[in-house]
């Protein structure tokens, strides 16, 4: 079992939402400070962190692991679903050099500034087999050239939409482009069943999800938010035209009011119960709304653009060690287990969490069973990195400041980018 100093303070993490002081453990097998030659020693108990699972399966694959592995078992530690949440919580157990997290689940944008602070452990590179794996998902868990995470999924944003109504409307197929989507909804609207429902809604809440929304408005209209060398470009009427779909589409009605609440599961919910004809949102929602009142009723396709199919920002979770774990082997075995193609196959039948193994998505049974697969595939691959930034938590805060001003009316689209520009030079230094 894990110590019950801890497991305490796992929940104190928890419960408080910070980190007072630090947690230490009374065994010393497997330590190693962030040195750059870490040495993967130490078996016993460990943790597994992550934001909180709305599907269930992420205990199922742990029972599994410590049903296999019963001196060696984990403990599921569930931070809030909020990504910034998680992400504060992860770093201030860090900065206490806190041994109270072992494998820490990353959104893929946080590499780059969890190795640069030595928060995480320089990963064996061949012991996981990342040639099987999806390129761009592979090169999110790298930081000069060194692996410091295991792609655990992959994820490409998806437009949820209505099959049925597009269907009873006479549409034939779901728009590729923003003008056709309100077209769409214009017609839908006219059907008594939709009448009350609104168009469109992503995750515009002033949190991550914000930042892919809008970095995901930017990028489909063929602008970007910083070049391939990190260098910001969000000043130019390409980007403009990005902000302006969403702002535009916040004061006309194409977006409801309410959206710019809204996190992953506040929009989830409001496609599942009926009040959205298009949703943006990640894989997971397939299988979940397959249980709820849309059932049947529902399909995806690529996210919609300026000129035709947008991009989506790439997505997911990638498995880091923490610097100041104990038993780092135990971690590194769970690691691979839980990254196994056996895992990820299970994530995907029931979470509907896109795979980082290539071969899974043209595999013809899954498909048969999952036919959004293919379209899942091209997401990914059309799928923008967020700035992969060694300071992402401030260029992301930045980045929901401004263009939620925008979307506030606080701000018109013009000044709020001027202004976002200027953070992210200061920012990135360039």
């Amino acid at each position: 079992m894990v110590t019950t100093r801890a497991l305490q303070c796992s929940a104190a993490l928890v419960a408080a939402g910070l980190v007072l002081t630090a947690c230490g453990s009374s065994s010393d097998s497997g330590s190693g400070a962030p040195d750059g030659n870490t040495s993967f020693e130490g078996r016993g108990p460990i943790t597994y962190v992550a934001g909180k699972d709305a599907s269930g399966v992420v205990q199922k694959v742990i029972d599994s692991w410590n049903k296999q592995h019963p001196k060696e078992k984990v403990t599921f530690i569930q931070l809030p679903t909020d990504a910034d949440a998680q992400r504060q919580q992860m770093i201030q157990n860090a900065e206490t050099k806190s041994d109270a997290y072992t494998v820490l689940s990353l959104d893929v944008v946080w590499t780059s500034e969890f190795a640069a602070h030595q928060w995480i452990a320089k990963l064996p590179e061949k012991q996981f087999p990342l040639s099987k794996m999806l390129k761009p998902v592979v090169e999110t868990a790298k930081y000069r050239g060194g692996l410091y995470a295991a792609p655990s999924s992959s994820d490409g944003g998806l437009l949820y939409y209505r099959s049925d109504l597009l269907k009873k409307a006479g549409i034939s197929k779901p728009p590729t482009t923003w003008e056709q989507m309100t077209a769409d909804c214009a017609k839908i609207k006219k059907l008594p069943e939709a009448k009350d429902m609104s168009c469109y809604a992503g995750q515009l809440q002033k949190y991550e999800g914000l930042t892919v929304n809008f970095s995901e408005a930017v990028n489909s209209a063929s602008g970007v938010v910083t070049d391939a060398g990190g260098k910001p470009d969000v000043d130019t009427p390409a980007a403009k035209k990005g902000l302006d779909f969403l702002v535009d589409s916040v004061k006309d009605g194409t977006i409801p009011k309410e959206a710019i609440t809204y996190q992953e599961e506040d929009s989830r919910q409001a496609f599942q119960s009926g009040k959205l004809i298009f949703l943006r949102n990640w894989p997971y929602v397939y299988s979940l709304a397959g249980k709820s009142k849309v059932a049947g009723k529902y399909a995806v396709a690529p996210l919609p653009g300026l000129n035709g199919p947008g991009s989506s920002s790439l997505g997911g979770h990638n498995l880091a060690l923490s610097s100041y774990a104990k038993n780092k082997a135990t971690a590194l075995d769970f690691m691979k287990f839980y990254t196994s193609e056996q895992s990820t196959e299970t994530f995907l039948k029931e979470a509907s969490a896109a795979p980082p193994y290539a071969s899974q998505y043209t595999d013809p049974s899954l498909v048969k069973q999952y036919p959004y697969l293919p379209v899942l595939k091209e997401s990914v691959e059309r799928a923008v990195p967020r700035p992969r930034v060694v300071q992402y938590g401030d260029v992301t805060a930045a980045i929901q400041q401004e263009a939620y001003a925008a979307l506030n009316g606080d701000k018109s689209s013009a000044q709020a980018l001027k202004d976002l520009q200027a953070s992210l030079q200061k920012l990135t230094g360039q």
